[in-house]
């Protein structure tokens, strides 16, 4: 989440008065930036860009907690605005309706999540739905969620009353002003230029929506979003309607979502608009869009294609047979931003300093995401984790134009689909693979995908071994991306010895005379140790948010080793690196196997000349060696809790290491492990997953990791933030818990309920097939995270009975990694 603080006496420059544009003006202004600048191409107000035709549906829920809180205080604010008497915000509430049993079962996760999330939802059966929606064949509906706080957003309203608030803070707005290029003078932004003149600047936000790729490509700044045609239509006036709604507001019926076939609906005082996903992708090209002046209707505003709409038009009568006698009387292929996951991106770029993205933003999310950059600008971090949404989250291999423009498209296929939390983009793959690939195919590994890479979660070769497995029967959903295989891999580390593909996870080299120093002063724990020793160690913000952790290897005086999350820590670490350290991504170049059970050591010392022995090669300790005629970095660690070795080596060497020890395996009946396996094994063993257990906006000492902290080694970033915490002083704590029945699941995400009131939720969770029954941790009140306190996870609608258990479940004394 890289930039920092930005002085409010700033020349600030927004480019574009959409609805982001406008919110984020009046988000600087009311915190005392004065010299705010919005340039906009078209007319003020109704700028043609996707703010001036968004239908303005604001569904509060999605399994990302981040767009949840961006959208709750979207309502919040909008709720509080008015032009000329008009609300800028109609809490009419919403409606998703289930046509098939798949659908409804969503819908009762969905309510788990709204209620994890803190947003009103009740599932409803189909009488009551028809009640709301009168309209509606409830012969053909299973049930519906209701949302109560949900509604529409006047997106042209909003704008217009923060546009007025931002001005009379001392903010203008320029219209038919249209960018031509953004000026750069030692890595920095230094002005605007438009037809009409140039803008001075020492900061500049691209707020532009889907010509967001052209105003990058201005600042080189490659800004990974796709434009795409969304087709939405409004039927003629309606007899059922007539007299029924106010003109001023227009509904005063909930947002209906028809998701089994990619539809919504909204009420435009006697008429029905009628949003779909369901056509083909009809990826737009922004360059080639006219000019405002040039348009039939706006530059935004596309023709409308009766073919793409034809069968919606016939799922929509079925739906609501009142439209039978109606027809569709205007239409348009309405243009807006997708991005390759989705989520917005936003951040200020690390290569040209000041420069800013508020980029892939919805109306839906809009005043959430201008408050958190405007907050990121101001105070140096955003009020809450935003991680999802950083313009970093995105590796080099997924930043290509056909990688953006692919998954983008296949971003809107999936918009109104029932995704599993573990199901992964199908194309393009295969993207990255380490090189052990070809042996993880022959052996019949399972593949999902994350960050590129092809990750194996279980191999079909170990399929044997698993017959003599007993395990509970799992639901349907639980059961997708999941195979009681995983329960052998895991049982062979914990008896065995298993190898482990670690080379996605992220490796940095640090090097140069000020490494120590300045690795000392980002991160919490000790580094003055000796070349060999490794730390785990977190990257904190200026508020004691936990930013990553890290396993930090010093292999020489001047040279380190860093075990990284993702792109976001490389980019933080370089932001803040002085002239006299090197920092590198190496993971492409490298690749790591992790050897791993109580016969690592047999299988790992007769290929090695060094003395691997617990004396003479100690936990969290590192060494430079030989694996056969392999060249190794050898790290004596262990996520899955048992002994071993992570071995780190080139990429071009990785396939024979990877024969060398399979080879010399054998005779101690070695197997390939997959990530089913090692998620199940380090959650018995307690070990965190940043991003999912914790993120920056949990400390150390709620997340359990404090003894990652070391106060008196001197100071380090967000060291002051921690000064009088404590683990005593949290009020809410990460929790272990253990669901009571043995053939209970649960997936993470879902609300935990302590004496029947929604409490926390879930981060992650797995059957624990050494303890034999399910292992989740959760966010609690510091209150109700005492062992041996009862609670209730809800599960598709069903409460689990849980108990909140002393971590870590499996050899709390840590014997069998210190042997």
């Amino acid at each position: 989440m890289g930039g920092g603080p930005v002085n409010t006496d700033a020349r600030v420059v927004i480019v574009g008065a959409g609805i982001v544009g406008c919110s984020l003006a009046d988000e600087l202004t009311a915190r005392g930036w004065r010299d705010v600048t919005v340039l906009e191409q078209g007319p003020l107000l109704a700028p043609g860009g996707s703010t001036s035709h968004a239908p303005g549906l604001v569904f509060q829920t999605s399994p990302s907690k981040a767009l949840t809180d961006f959208a709750r205080y979207t309502v919040e604010k909008f709720s509080s605005l008015e032009v000329d008497g008009l609300p800028c915000f109609n809490p009419v509430g919403g409606l998703e309706i289930a046509t098939s049993e798949e659908r409804w079962a969503d819908l009762h996760r969905k309510a788990g999540l709204a209620a994890s999330w803190g947003v009103r939802a009740e599932l409803l059966g189909p009488a009551r739905c028809a009640e709301l929606w009168p309209m509606l064949d409830q012969e053909r509906i299973l049930g519906g969620l209701h949302t109560p706080d949900d509604g529409l957003a006047r997106a042209l309203l909003a704008s217009r009353a923060q546009v007025e608030r931002a001005t009379a803070h001392g903010a203008r707005f320029l219209d038919r002003h249209t960018v031509t290029a953004i000026e750069r003078e030692g890595g920095r932004v230094t002005a605007v230029v438009t037809d009409r003149g140039t803008f001075p600047a020492d900061v500049v936000v691209s707020a532009a929506g889907f010509w967001g790729p052209l105003i990058g490509e201005m600042a080189g700044v490659p800004v990974p979003l796709q434009p795409l045609a969304h087709q939405y239509a409004k039927t003629g006036p309606l007899p059922e309607l007539a007299g029924v709604n106010d003109p001023r507001t227009e509904a005063s019926k909930p947002i209906l979502r028809f998701q089994d076939r990619d539809l919504y609906y909204r009420e435009h005082t006697d008429r029905i608009g009628i949003g779909s996903y369901a056509h083909r992708p009809l990826p737009v090209d922004p360059a080639r869009l006219p000019a405002y002046d040039d348009a039939p209707v706006m530059p935004s505003s596309l023709p409308f294609t009766p073919e793409d709409f034809a069968a919606s038009w016939e799922d929509s009568v079925q739906l609501l047979p009142a439209l039978g006698a109606s027809r569709v009387e205007e239409g348009f292929n309405g243009v807006f931003s997708f991005t390759p996951d989705g989520m917005p991106v936003i951040g200020e770029s690390r290569e040209v300093r000041g420069f800013w993205l508020a980029e892939a933003v919805w109306v839906t999310h809009s005043a959430g995401v201008a408050r958190a950059v405007a907050e990121w600008m101001t105070d140096g971090r955003p009020g809450m984790d935003v991680h999802e949404c950083d313009l970093y989250r995105f590796e080099d291999a997924q930043r290509s134009p056909d990688y953006v423009t692919e998954r983008g498209q296949q971003s809107f296929v999936e918009v109104y689909d029932v995704i599993h939390p573990l199901q992964p983009m199908e194309q393009p793959r295969p993207l990255r693979v380490s090189p052990f690939h070809v042996r993880q195919r022959e052996l019949g590994g399972y593949f999902l995908e994350a960050a590129g890479w092809e990750r194996p979660h279980w191999y079909e070769a170990n399929a044997p071994l698993a017959e003599s497995v007993e395990l509970p029967p799992r639901d349907a959903w639980s059961a997708r991306y999941w195979s009681p295989i995983a329960a052998a891999e895991a049982r062979v580390t914990r008896e065995r010895v298993a190898l482990y593909d670690m080379t996605p996870l992220k490796r940095l080299a640090v090097s140069g005379p000020g490494a120590l120093d300045f690795l000392q002063r980002m991160t919490t724990n000790q580094l003055a140790k000796k070349p060999g020793a490794v730390t785990y160690t977190l990257l904190l913000d200026e508020a004691g948010g936990i930013r990553s952790d890290l396993t930090v290897a010093r292999l020489s005086e001047h040279h380190f080793q860093v075990g990284a999350n993702g792109g976001l820590d490389l980019d933080w670490l370089l932001r803040h690196a002085p002239d006299d350290v090197h920092i590198a991504d190496i993971t492409p170049g490298t690749c790591c196997v992790g050897v791993w059970g109580p016969l690592a050591r047999e299988l790992v010392q007769p290929l090695t000349r060094d003395d691997f022995s617990h004396g003479a090669f100690g936990y969290f300790k590192a060494r430079q060696t030989f694996i056969g005629h392999v060249p190794v970095t050898a790290m004596r660690l262990s996520y899955v809790g048992e002994l071993g070795w992570e071995l780190y080596t080139t990429a071009d060497m990785g396939l024979r290491l990877w024969d060398t020890l399979w080879e010399a395996g054998q005779r101690h009946g070695v197997i390939a492990a997959g990530r089913s396996a090692f998620n199940s094994l380090r959650l018995e063993k307690g070990y965190r997953a940043w991003g999912h257990d914790m993120t920056t906006e949990h400390d150390p000492y709620e997340a359990g990791v404090g003894f990652a902290v070391r106060m008196n080694k001197g100071d380090f970033l967000g060291r002051a933030a921690l000064e009088g915490r404590s683990e005593e002083t949290a009020a809410r704590r990460l929790t272990c818990l253990t669901l009571d029945d043995p053939a209970a699941v649960v997936m993470g995400k879902e609300p935990v309920y302590a004496d029947g009131v929604p409490a926390g939720y879930v981060t992650s969770a797995s059957y624990g097939y050494t303890i034999g029954r399910t292992v989740a941790y959760a966010w609690l009140p510091a209150a109700a995270a005492v062992p041996g306190t009862a609670v209730h996870i809800e599960y598709f609608g069903e409460k689990v009975p849980a108990t909140v258990a002393a971590e870590p479940l499996f050899d709390p004394r840590m014997e069998r990694i210190r042997r």
